[in-house]
């Protein structure tokens, strides 16, 4: 359950170091913030328990190899709910979404075989009555969003976020193949991203110095990164919306590139299908998405075709779904 809380600017600042280096100690976080280490911790786990803030640990399925699909899903209006809340409960979807007064569901999914990818998109959906209509856009190519980040929280200054910000990762460039070991610490890291070694040696039955150096590892290749779990409305950011946009093909990198420098953009991607570029948009109010519409999209060369869908609620985030 989510809190009503207000975030000063110090819970910026706190926020946004957390977008640099997800599992910075606090200590580090304190001196660069200039604040004790227990002011720190106790913010942080004020937003955390409020619900609004989360670190998650998150795999980059394009660096591993996997398909990535954006869903849509009409839907009768007495099943929305409950379809949503299942897609919800799987571990292969993320973004899980309730749009256009509730009638209709977007959602992503993340497969790492064609079997898993076929079950979803082949078996599942298809079977259940209430859904009326189904279609999937794969994911071509990101432009915002996964090891990107958001850039509607930044609040410190570049000189702090160098201090902050960790080392590069030395990859020896063998590929990563994920055990089931892996996958137990992957799951533990989408909950919380800042689960401790001894915590996640207990879940993944390694030693503590077996996990350090497989996240060294995974980190080092960039199949794990850290990302944040924002409630966007404690920024001020009130209204969400998807769009999905017809744009011509040789002026597809160009737009995509451009609304990856748009503030209000969360996440955008290429895909396929009748439309082929979509994007997230986190704006204040309507007012502010109208401005964004006709002010910023509406000028970009090669978009023809635009839809727009304002989200209704949120069933799930990036990280995985958190029990009561």
């Amino acid at each position: 359950m989510v809190e009503s809380i207000t975030l000063d600017d110090l819970d910026r600042c706190l926020v946004h170091a957390l977008q640099v280096d997800g599992r910075a100690p606090f200590g580090r976080i304190a001196a660069v913030l200039g604040v004790s280490d227990q002011t720190v911790a106790r913010r942080y786990r004020r937003m955390r328990s409020a619900g609004v803030l989360r670190v998650i640990g998150a795999v980059d399925g394009m660096r591993m190899g996997y398909t990535s699909w954006a869903i849509r899903l009409q839907c009768a209006p007495d099943a929305t709910g409950a379809i949503a809340a299942a897609l919800a409960r799987r571990p292969d979807t993320f973004w899980v979404h309730l749009l256009s007064g509730g009638t209709e569901i977007a959602c992503g999914t993340r497969s790492r075989t064609g079997e898993e990818r076929d079950a979803l998109l082949l078996q599942h959906l298809p079977r259940t009555g209430r859904v009326v209509s189904v279609s999937a856009h794969s994911l071509l190519h990101l432009f915002m969003g996964g090891p990107a980040s958001w850039p509607g929280v930044t609040a410190l200054s570049a000189g702090q976020i160098e201090r902050l910000r960790p080392g590069p990762p030395v990859h020896d460039g063998e590929p990563v193949v994920l055990d089931d070991g892996d996958q137990a610490l992957l799951d533990a890291l989408s909950v919380d991203g800042r689960t401790g070694h001894a915590e996640l040696a207990a879940v993944t039955g390694w030693s503590e110095s077996t996990v350090r150096r497989r996240m060294d590892r995974l980190e080092a290749s960039g199949a794990l990164y850290y990302d944040i779990d924002i409630l966007p409305e404690s920024l001020g950011f009130k209204v969400e919306a998807r769009l999905w946009m017809s744009v011509r093909a040789a002026d597809l990198a160009a737009t995509g590139a451009a609304l990856a420098r748009h503030e209000e953009v969360s996440f955008a991607a290429a895909t396929t299908g009748a439309t082929n570029l979509m994007a997230a948009l986190v704006c204040r109010d309507d007012q502010d998405l109208y401005r964004y519409l006709t002010e910023r999209v509406g000028t970009l060369e090669g978009v023809g075709h635009l839809e727009t869908a304002p989200v209704i609620r949120t069933i799930k985030r990036a990280g995985a779904v958190l029990k009561p």
